[in-house]
């Protein structure tokens, strides 16, 4: 790619971030929903793709604390799918009890923000915000395997929106947030029944925090997740099914009103 094509085309994907794209055809929807399915519920794909999960659990913790004013001191993702967000600040209070809380709740709330953006036609603006927070929790990373995971999102991500076609960067896009948000369920149940071998699990160590029972913490993860699923089906699927769900899919339903 010479100078002239690298710039006319990074221009393009500026215009892009700032309009909307043409909706995808309903088979890319609806497919891309079953194989995030698949995606999820076999066990040999899901254990490679729960990183993605991971990472997006340890963001929640790590732009929560900072949300709350805690001091963010690293990140660590380790290659059993498992992760490390350490923070400084009182070990008591509100902000430890919301950076606690905000690991199993992020993936499903990162999907429900895909699939808003992607019911208004931005799929351009949902890959580069992708990448954008990735390159925020870069910053933080200090093991090499959280290194590789985080660079290695952000390339796929990076090549499909510079190189890939409309309907490619669809496809990704739509695959992941159908994948968060159904993958968001999975950890909460995997929570639940490895409780018993894990006494400092989030929930156990909100339940020391709050003296509220880690089973109550669990059922509001689940909860959550299950609630953002349907919201965010609905949203992925307005085109396809006309269900709308104002104002995130404000001018799909014009749309639908209007014939």
């Amino acid at each position: 790619m010479d100078t002239a094509e690298f710039v006319q085309r990074g221009s393009t994907i500026v215009d892009r971030l700032s309009t909307t794209q043409a909706a995808p055809p309903w088979q890319l929807v609806v497919g891309t929903g079953v194989v995030a399915l698949v995606l999820v519920v076999f066990h040999p794909t899901w254990r490679v793709l729960r990183n993605a999960v991971t990472i997006a659990h340890e963001g929640g913790h790590a732009f929560t604390a900072l949300l709350t004013g805690r001091r963010l001191n690293s990140i660590r993702l380790h290659s059993d799918t498992s992760g490390l967000t350490v923070s400084s600040g009182k070990p008591y209070g509100l902000g430890m009890i919301l950076t606690m809380a905000a690991g199993y709740p992020a993936p499903a709330l990162v999907g429900l923000g895909y699939a808003a953006l992607l019911g208004a036609h931005r799929i351009t603006l949902m890959l580069w915000l992708t990448i954008a927070l990735l390159l925020v929790l870069l910053i933080k990373v200090r093991n090499f395997y959280g290194l590789l995971s985080l660079l290695v999102t952000g390339g796929v991500i990076f090549a499909v929106s510079w190189f890939g076609t409309d309907t490619t960067q669809a496809g990704l896009a739509y695959l992941a947030a159908w994948f968060l948000l159904l993958a968001a369920v999975r950890p909460v149940i995997e929570l639940q029944r490895n409780r018993a071998y894990e006494p400092n699990s989030d929930a156990d160590q909100l339940a020391r925090l709050t003296r509220i029972p880690g089973l109550l913490w669990v059922l509001a993860f689940g909860a959550i997740a299950l609630c953002s699923l349907v919201l965010g089906g609905r949203l992925l699927l307005a085109d396809v099914s006309g269900v709308c769900v104002p104002p995130l899919t404000h001018s799909t339903c014009a749309a639908s009103t209007a014939r």
